[in-house]
């Protein structure tokens, strides 16, 4: 299984896999820096507790690495699709400017021929700081009712915070969890 985290500049993309390496990592005081290239993050799996048989370990997946592309890096996403199973895809939802944008770089992955069975992860962040209309806006200008009807991928909705921690569960549950019960929105209100 081969994962990559990818969205728009600023989307939160550090600050989420920051949160879900180390969950006490990000307050409100965390700020990160633009990632320029590419980070490697390892992120172990919460579910697999230290007491357990090594015949349970075995049946369960310890940890993954997921591989984030800078937003800068949009123009050449593509070198890094060969071989990816799973994609983080990466929204800010309290910056509506940035949804159009994020929204044209949404349908590019999803017509990539190699990521055509790739299990799909798109991730509305910094929902401290948005309301409730501005996630439902998010949803309506990146089309996702339509989406999911035209296309092959499966994409699961997850409303994130690193500030408060909410959705980090979810989003681990859908990097550990078998896919096939993984395919419906998260979020208190998420469609």
């Amino acid at each position: 299984m081969s994962y990559i985290c990818i969205g728009p500049k600023g989307s939160g993309k550090t600050h989420l896999l920051h949160c879900l390496k180390e969950t006490e990592s990000i307050n409100e005081t965390s700020y990160s820096v633009s990632t320029v290239g590419t980070n490697i993050y390892t992120i172990r799996n919460p579910n697999v507790k230290e007491t357990e048989s090594n015949k349970q370990k075995a049946r369960q997946v310890l940890s993954v690495q997921i591989r984030e592309i800078g937003g800068t890096m949009a123009p050449i996403w593509r070198r890094y699709f060969e071989g990816v199973t799973h994609v983080i895809y990466v929204v800010d939802t309290s910056n509506l400017c940035q949804i159009s944008a994020a929204g044209v770089l949404l349908y590019t992955i999803l017509t990539e021929p190699r990521l055509q069975t790739a299990d799909i992860l798109l991730v509305l962040t910094k929902m401290d700081l948005a309301y409730r209309q501005m996630r439902n806006e998010a949803l309506l200008m990146l089309q996702l009712a339509k989406l999911r009807k035209e296309l092959r991928q499966r994409i699961t909705v997850v409303e994130t915070s690193a500030v408060t921690n909410s959705g980090l569960t979810d989003v681990l549950d859908w990097i550990f969890l078998p896919h096939k019960k993984a395919t419906q929105a998260k979020g208190p209100h998420a469609h």
